[in-house]
């Protein structure tokens, strides 16, 4: 029988244990940590939290934990509101946002890692910046050589509605870092985040590059590559349906193509 194992560089260790001391209420978090500079393994540390002084999100417990107990932990954040999408990590197995996760809902105790396949920068800070020039690749705003109107480009409301659950992505690629035929081609097939973008630009009614954008997602890898897995779907935690969007996107394509 074949046995693969990872490169001992690759290997996750035992950190740090850090106690709450006196405490009667705990919730233990375990937490991914990675330095560049120190050229260890990665390590996961275990932080005793006292629940009676720390708010409901696991957020909350990660601001705790670096304000009280371990300055050097690392990750992103800003809004706490659901909104901005900096504090997306993978919490109990799960792609989601710190900030919206109930300490409550997970049982027993809370694993938090960084977005999966991912170079990470360092412990829960992703490397997002081949995501981000995909995104730009799509160019996301309005393209329309009409004149200008004197006010607003109006819409009916059923135009508007097309738009409903695409414009809602915060950009926290929770479902992109989720999908297996992102993992693969990640550097050539755009993933559910960037095609969920593409699409509502796409169906934007007052937007006129529609050709244009669907001549440049005419491509084995930048589109097909969604074989509609539907983690992404499942993972969002602002409830879209990114699969939805890629297959109206396909649907399209196919439209013109008769």
């Amino acid at each position: 029988m074949a046995e693969f194992t990872l490169p001992a560089n690759s290997k996750i260790g035992v950190g740090d244990t850090y106690a709450a001391t006196g405490a009667t209420n705990i919730k233990t978090f375990k937490v991914y940590r990675w330095t560049p500079e120190d050229g260890k393994n990665p390590r996961i540390d275990t932080y005793e939290v006292d629940m009676d002084s720390c708010g409901p999100m696991v957020l909350d417990a990660l601001i705790k934990i670096k304000n009280e107990t371990d300055s050097s932990l690392t990750f992103r954040r800003s809004c706490r509101e659901g909104v901005c999408g900096s504090c997306a990590m993978n919490i109990d197995g799960t792609n989601t946002l710190a900030c919206t996760k109930y300490i409550a809902d997970v049982p027993g105790d809370i694993k938090i890692y960084p977005l999966p396949h991912m170079p990470v920068v360092k412990d829960l800070v992703p490397d997002l910046n081949v995501a981000y020039a995909q995104l730009a690749s799509i160019e996301p705003w309005l393209k329309n050589d009409s004149p200008a109107p004197e006010r607003e480009r109006l819409q009916s409301p059923e135009e508007r509605a097309k738009l409903d659950g695409l414009w809602e992505c915060i950009l926290c690629f929770s479902c992109t870092t989720s999908c297996p035929s992102y993992w693969w081609n990640g550097e050539r097939y755009l993933g559910p985040a960037v095609l969920l973008q593409a699409y509502r630009w796409i169906v934007d009614s007052r937007d006129e590059a529609t050709g244009e954008r669907l001549d440049q997602l005419e491509d084995p890898f930048r589109l097909y590559r969604c074989h509609t897995i539907m983690n992404c779907t499942k993972t969002c935690p602002k409830g879209l349906n990114p699969a939805k969007a890629i297959a109206e996107i396909k649907k399209m394509m196919v439209e013109r193509a008769v």
